[in-house]
């Protein structure tokens, strides 16, 4: 019922109404410098470092550059579970490669890098792969993805790998023991989160989304959306949904920093 009171067509908040703008993106400061370096990094290959707070739009960007990849031109491995072993990682690459993982270690390496040798040089396909919440990689695999992208002798990149993950990742690999790993990477960069200046572009662009032309929003309001979202979209968008919710229920015309007060307090019992 808000979505009419509001005279909205969906709700581009949340992300059940979010297939209905899968085409359309935000051009943020964050997103806009995060792609030009992923097309650069697809250009190069070699290893990239991207880094950021949670909801700060690492995973978007990482989905539309990876969408957007000609699947006739590059494979795209993504790897989730950041947690697991050496061996399970091994594992997950090769079936990610279209391989059967033997049983021992050194022969799942071999497998591996003669299959990205394989399709960067027979196929002219180049492997992306993408480690979500790098973060929690431990030192011994860590150690495996530097040896991973050694081909001919360190004199060629077959291979683009990406670590996404939280800011704290910059200072693991600060550590002494990392420093031949951070050394390979080649292109890096940290989210900084939602500017005020964009928290009410992009507000005002998701409402024209779903039909909304008229300010919903006033500018007082905005300012506490931004003080509360501490930079992360997502939390943005929470809070901008909770504050329909509660506009409505309230018979509000405008949304004032009463109500964002409102939603706030609503989203932090939960």
């Amino acid at each position: 019922m808000y979505k009419s009171y509001w005279s909205m067509e969906f709700n581009p908040f949340i992300k059940d109404d979010t297939d209905k703008i899968k085409e359309t993106y935000f051009n943020s400061n964050d997103f806009k410098n995060a792609t030009a370096r992923l097309e650069h990094l697809k250009n190069i290959k070699g290893i990239g470092l991207f880094t950021g707070f949670s909801g700060t739009g690492k995973t978007f960007a990482l989905r539309y550059f990876s969408k957007n990849l000609n699947p006739s031109l590059y494979k795209v491995i993504y790897i989730q579970l950041s947690t697991i072993t050496v061996l399970e990682f091994y594992k997950s690459l090769s079936y990610g490669l279209d391989l059967e993982p033997p049983n021992k270690k050194v022969d799942m390496f071999r497998d591996i890098q003669q299959r990205i040798v394989s399709l960067s040089k027979d196929k002219k396909i180049t492997p992306v792969v993408i480690i979500d919440e790098s973060q929690y990689l431990k030192t011994d695999l860590l150690n495996d993805l530097k040896l991973l992208m050694n081909f001919d002798m360190d004199s060629k990149n077959y291979v683009v790998l990406i670590l996404l993950g939280q800011p704290v990742l910059n200072n693991i690999l600060s550590k002494q023991i990392h420093e031949a790993l951070k050394q390979r990477i080649v292109i890096s960069y940290n989210f900084e989160g939602i500017s005020k200046n964009e928290v009410k572009e992009y507000i005002t662009s998701r409402l024209e989304l779903c039909g909304v032309h008229s300010e919903i929003f006033s500018n007082n309001a905005i300012e506490a959306i931004f003080g509360c979202c501490n930079g992360s979209t997502r939390k943005l968008n929470n809070i901008v949904d909770k504050c329909l919710v509660i506009g409505y229920m309230n018979k509000a015309t405008i949304i004032d920093t009463d109500i964002v007060m409102s939603a706030q307090n609503e989203i932090e019992l939960t």
